[in-house]
């Protein structure tokens, strides 16, 4: 499995909890939503569904298979994106990327992208260089408890060949 195709729709009741009992391996369970306590509470809160956070649906299975938070400041669209753990490390990080950026592009009119990605993850960092993400800084975030290293990337607009 190196390719699906992904359809980006409004989060519901039953994504969110989905998603909040979503378990990645190892050092990768940084990333489970219950990790953080107020950023579970904001992919629970229902103002957020169809706002803030959307479902990606793989469109041949016909089930969830990730998530998207955006946040639009201007024509920046800050990102977070997350795979479901048994989808990881399978080669669909690029179509997936790519499915959220159409999406941030089309429905919410971004024509720069932004995401922060902690430091540690280099599977997810080199998903993002080959989507046309770059670094533009390092920094320290308190989440999860501590005091975690971030990497911010960014990209310009999805309409230039690429």
């Amino acid at each position: 499995m190196a390719e699906a195709d992904f359809a980006i729709r409004p989060m519901t009741a039953a994504d969110a909890h989905a998603v909040a009992a979503w378990r990645y391996p190892g050092e990768y369970s940084f990333y489970d939503a219950d990790a953080d306590p107020d950023d579970l509470a904001e992919l629970l809160d229902p103002a957020e569904w169809g706002r803030r956070y959307f479902a990606a649906d793989d469109l041949a299975r016909r089930e969830l298979a990730g998530f998207v938070m955006a946040k639009l400041t201007g024509r920046t669209a800050e990102i977070g994106l997350g795979l479901r753990p048994d989808l990881t490390g399978r080669g669909l990080g690029e179509s997936f990327v790519s499915a959220c950026l159409r999406f941030a592009s089309a429905a919410l009119g971004a024509q720069r992208y932004t995401l922060a990605v902690a430091a540690f993850n280099r599977r997810a960092i080199t998903v993002y260089e080959r989507a046309g993400f770059r670094e533009a800084e390092r920094f320290e975030h308190y989440t999860n408890g501590g005091l975690h290293s971030f990497i911010r990337m960014t990209r310009e607009t999805i309409e230039a060949p690429g």
